[in-house]
């Protein structure tokens, strides 16, 4: 199979104050196979260098761009340009109903609490849920990072096409 090209400017994760490695570890290695950015907005519950992390990740954290910030703000000043998209169960918008581009920051919360409830009242427009059935909480955090980066992927790459560099799957 071909690499999977990133998207020019790349899609951007942001994890907003995890708390689980392993969790964050597969977001990174999410981003090293699809060619997106991660950033981690601190602070976060656990070490960089924890050894959950690390395992979780696999060999691919030399496949991935990592950046932290101390906060929210400083991710999206150094995106001007960038669609911001905060996911949150408390959502009023599903993921199907947001367009996506490239250079989007897809915004997450910690695993415990989501985002805090002053970030998803200050951009009250730009929050996005994944549909789920009625009476259920949320995904795990990895999960529901896979399903929005691979709907802005799919939604970038135009109607009946797969992204590029995507010749199968595994």
């Amino acid at each position: 199979m071909a690499p999977l090209e990133a998207l020019d400017p790349p899609l951007n994760v942001v994890l907003h104050r995890p708390e689980i490695p392993p969790n964050t570890g597969n977001v990174a290695r999410l981003c090293a196979c699809t060619g997106s950015r991660l950033h981690l907005v601190g602070p976060l519950g656990f070490s960089i260098d924890d050894k959950h992390l690390k395992r979780a990740g696999l060999d691919y954290w030399d496949k991935v761009f990592v950046a932290t910030y101390a906060s929210l703000d400083e991710v999206i000043a150094a995106h001007p340009a960038a669609g911001v998209h905060l996911f949150s169960a408390r959502a009023g918008r599903s993921l199907w109903e947001v367009s996506f581009a490239p250079g989007d920051l897809l915004v997450f919360g910690t695993e415990s609490t989501g985002l805090p409830r002053e970030i998803l009242e200050r951009w009250h427009e730009r929050r996005v849920a994944l549909p789920m059935r009625p009476g259920l909480r949320s995904l795990n955090l990895s999960s529901t990072v896979a399903a929005a980066v691979y709907e802005a992927l799919r939604q970038n790459a135009g109607p009946g096409r797969t992204p590029p560099g995507v010749t199968g799957c595994t």
